[in-house]
């Protein structure tokens, strides 16, 4: 893509070396940078709150026309520094827009971290003699770290995320980067400039280049909380499984009464849905057009849906889905696959252990299907709820999540939200006999392995018939 840039965004955080960076972008021939551009109190450079003749309050209003101004009005290849609490709506132009050129400038996090404290102690953000030097030592935090910690993985993950998604790359450097030459005629060889640096730019001079525990006024601290903080995010199990649509046509809401219902498949719904046509009859077959309209039509709405325990879920699913031979290809792949042996479609297995049997295959396979192990598509009906709830909130977030063991109360509280009457919901018993009858540990163990989302992430304990 060299060559081919219009403009440029240098994504970076404070204490990263993003102004000595910066000053060496600005000089090369034909490049301008023009500092924190969007920064929320000032416009480029600090106390600055007007450029290109633009102010403060007219880019709030409108910063797509900053944007445009930067651009039409600097000489050669503009850009900007952008830091994770800049504007958003900056972030979506820019990053939705292949012809600007995106340099993402990183440091070790802990690096930041104290040059932040010390900076903040000392008023010292830019040294540029180093006889001015103002030195101080910073008092560690673990939990202020972590925070920081967390926003610049968040940040980062973010970005990643954007780049691959719209099929972009960017300009990775580490602040140990800056200090090489050859690495920053790199960068002007990716913006497809023709200026080259013959030196760093030495102007800005780094500031406390001692080591980290001669930074501290209590590096014992440090050493305690980095036990206990995931630096690597190892604790983050990877996730694999699909994002899900909203599924819109399957939402059911009441013709009078201001409640959505967003059904997760194989959990409760034929008793909510007599619970709504109680309140004024049932509306559904959406499109997002026509849920948007009877959004607009019942003003004060109420959204919901129901999620139920991942083992009696699956147990559920694999008799309705399964068993039944209503999805006759997974059926024939569990046969020939993974040797599962199955009673005639529809048929009811001979006694509990061949169900059980059956079923902890099922398992297994649903723990790789949304890992993404197998060669077809998650069905819903075995999807994680997680993945599934998120799906919903792609289109609207829900106001309510209810666990089936709460279920009344969740309806209750929900009418009472809307000045409803609340009405008893009657169980689904026959799931959890049916479960009961075969359940043992094994299962448990089965459950919490193939759905480790919905048990930590809806706090699901061990099932009880």
């Amino acid at each position: 893509m060299a060559g081919s840039f219009h403009s440029f965004v240098l994504f970076a955080e404070m204490r990263t070396g993003s102004n000595f960076l910066e000053s060496n972008l600005n000089a090369l021939a034909g490049v301008t940078s023009h500092g924190e551009v969007f920064n929320p109190h000032f416009i480029g450079r600090k106390d600055q709150l007007e450029l290109f003749g633009i102010s403060i309050d007219e880019r709030e209003a409108n910063p797509k026309r900053m944007l445009r101004r930067l651009r039409s009005e600097t000489v050669g290849l503009s850009g900007f520094r952008f830091f994770h609490d800049h504007d958003p709506r900056v972030l979506d132009l820019v990053m939705d827009d292949p012809g600007c050129a995106k340099i993402i400038l990183t440091r070790n996090p802990l690096e930041s971290y104290v040059s932040w404290k010390i900076a903040g102690a000392t008023g010292q953000w830019k040294l540029t003699d180093a006889k001015g030097l103002k030195s101080a030592k910073a008092r560690f935090d673990a939990d202020e770290f972590q925070r920081h910690l967390a926003t610049l993985q968040g940040f980062q993950l973010q970005l990643l995320n954007r780049l691959q998604t719209t099929g972009q790359t960017a300009f990775y450097l580490d602040y140990e980067d800056l200090s090489s030459v050859e690495v920053l005629n790199g960068l002007a060889a990716f913006l497809g400039v023709e200026g080259r640096l013959k030196a760093v730019d030495d102007t800005l001079k780094k500031q406390n280049p001692e080591p980290i525990e001669a930074k501290l006024e209590n590096p014992e601290a440090l050493a305690v909380a980095l036990q206990r903080i995931d630096l690597f995010a190892l604790s983050r199990p990877p996730n694999f499984e699909p994002r899900r649509p909203a599924a819109i046509p399957n939402v059911v809401a009441t013709r009078d009464a201001p409640i959505l219902f967003f059904p997760v498949r194989s959990a409760p719904d034929t008793g909510i849905c007599n619970w709504l046509a109680g309140h004024g009859g049932l509306v559904d077959e959406f499109g997002q057009k026509s849920l948007r309209q009877w959004m607009r039509d019942h003003p004060g709405h109420r959204s919901f849906t129901v999620i139920r325990h991942p083992l009696l879920r699956a147990h559920v699913a694999f008799r309705e889905r399964i068993v039944s031979g209503q999805l006759a290809d997974h059926r024939r792949i569990l046969i020939r696959a993974y040797k599962a042996e199955l009673p005639e479609p529809g048929q009811p297995f001979p006694d509990a252990a061949s169900e059980r049997a059956a079923f902890l295959i099922f398992l297994r396979y649903a723990q790789l299907a949304t890992a993404g192990q197998t060669g077809q598509r998650v069905n819903p009906s075995w999807a994680t709820q997680t993945a599934i709830v998120q799906g919903f909130a792609t289109f609207r977030p829900l106001d309510l999540v209810i666990r089936e063991d709460r279920l009344g109360e969740g309806l209750g509280f929900l009418a009472a939200e809307i000045g409803l009457p609340a009405s008893p919901v009657p169980a689904d018993d026959a799931a959890a006999q049916a479960l009961a009858a075969i359940h043992d540990d094994r299962l448990e163990t089965a459950a919490a392995e193939a759905y480790a989302r919905d048990y930590t992430g809806f706090g699901f304990g061990c099932w009880r018939p």
